[in-house]
């Protein structure tokens, strides 16, 4: 599959150099390549989709109620320009303390276009062109694209593939003078590990030590999408709880199940360091980035989007059916402990033939390569159960003519 999906740019010189590297990412025409195709017949009857973190079944009646509530106009400006919605940041930083004990107060938080500005802000808030970020192997896919964008380098390292946790002596040997960033993404995606506290607590201490001896301060970016997605009451930490200089990005689109609605935000933790400075910072950007702010129904339903969740039990339970099914059939794979994925072992080195041989059953997973991990393919826990349960004895053809099952 990896090998079709290729750029279709020239030599030629009039486009900027900066769009070209974008557009020529080679994980990101992967993603593309492979969406376009997925797009042909994500419709067809039958299938069983477990691709993306997209919803496979009518929302809950909860998240409709808090969007129509705020359909009828109060007032003649209720759909006039928004910035940052004083009652939404409000309840943002209100959910935020409760979640992570940590004091956010409403000027804390940025409101964005969803989970994916709040990153892009965050790295250009804090990174001039040319500085390098740091993330782990495999990633959300999205992550080099933006880094790029931004005109920052991108420097990968794996994670320990062992236990999914991040391999923090790899993170120290990437670093240079020229780091600025190091991601962090827990609960994670694709694994669903989430980071344990005492590792947090080495990472914090490895970042101080690694930023006075650079003598300019490395920031950390919580990527936290799936930090309400959490199974079997585990306790989420945040590295905002460890290490002052964390930038806290989240979607709602996540923790509703609603991505295409896109409402999120960066969060500034008390004990940030020239806090009010990055606020001054952050408030520039979110205009001169093209009027990030969510769109005005989104932050007044915003406090009611505050009070639920999407049926975590759910998730859980279809974590469960799978994992305990898979494994009895031969497959390897960690039982995570949060967001929405599972993220197994192709029972063959070349995973995009297995997922291939996959789809010829109408079963359809995203391979290891898309996220720069071969060997590897991720099952989203957002399908359905009903193509959970019709999954199953394609699974299980699929290994048994691998010759492992």
């Amino acid at each position: 599959m990896a090998g079709i999906y290729e750029s279709k740019l020239t030599t030629r010189v009039d486009f900027p150099a900066r769009a070209r590297a974008v557009a020529s990412i080679p994980s990101l025409l992967r993603v593309q390549g492979f969406l376009s195709a997925h797009a042909r017949r994500q419709h067809n009857p039958g299938i069983c989709d477990f691709t993306l973190g997209n919803p496979h079944q009518m929302p809950q009646e909860a998240y409709v109620a808090a969007l129509r509530e705020q359909l009828e106009p109060r007032n003649e400006s209720w759909f006039a320009y928004k910035t940052n919605g004083a009652e939404a940041q409000v309840a943002a930083a209100q959910s935020l303390r409760r979640l992570l004990e940590i004091p956010f107060e409403p000027e804390d938080i940025h409101l964005t276009t969803g989970g994916f500005t709040a990153i892009a802000m965050a790295m250009k808030a804090v990174a001039d062109p040319g500085d390098e970020v740091v993330y782990s192997l495999p990633p959300w896919f999205l992550y080099e694209p933006i880094i790029t964008e931004a005109g920052l380098v991108p420097v990968k390292v794996r994670i320990n593939p062992d236990s999914f946790d991040l391999d923090l002596m790899a993170i120290a040997s990437a670093i240079t003078p020229r780091t600025r960033v190091v991601i962090v993404n827990s609960p994670n995606n694709p694994t669903g590990r989430i980071y344990p506290e005492t590792l947090l607590v080495k990472l914090a201490e490895m970042l101080d030590l690694a930023s006075e001896r650079n003598g300019r301060r490395i920031y950390l970016l919580s990527d936290e999408a799936y930090n309400r997605i959490v199974y079997d009451g585990a306790r989420f930490h945040s590295p905002a709880e460890y290490y002052p200089y964390t930038l806290l990005a989240y979607s709602y689109g996540k923790t509703h199940l609603a991505p295409g609605q896109r409402v999120g935000y960066l969060a500034l933790p008390p004990a940030m360091p020239d806090r009010d400075v990055l606020r001054e910072i952050l408030s520039a950007l979110q205009v001169a980035m093209g009027w990030i702010y969510p769109n005005a129904l989104l932050q007044y339903a915003l406090p009611a989007l505050e009070t639920f969740t999407i049926d975590v039990g759910q998730l859980q339970r279809k974590r469960d059916r799978l994992y305990e099914e898979l494994t009895g059939m031969g497959y390897r794979l960690h039982r995570p402990e949060g967001s929405f994925y599972l993220f197994v072992h192709s029972p063959v080195a070349d995973d995009e033939a297995f997922t291939e041989s996959l789809a010829a059953r109408n079963v359809y997973v995203l391979p290891g390569v898309l996220f720069e991990t071969p060997g590897f393919f991720r099952i989203s826990l957002t399908a359905n159960e009903e193509m959970v349960e019709r999954s199953l004895p394609a699974f299980a053809e699929a290994i048994r003519l691998a010759g492992v099952g």
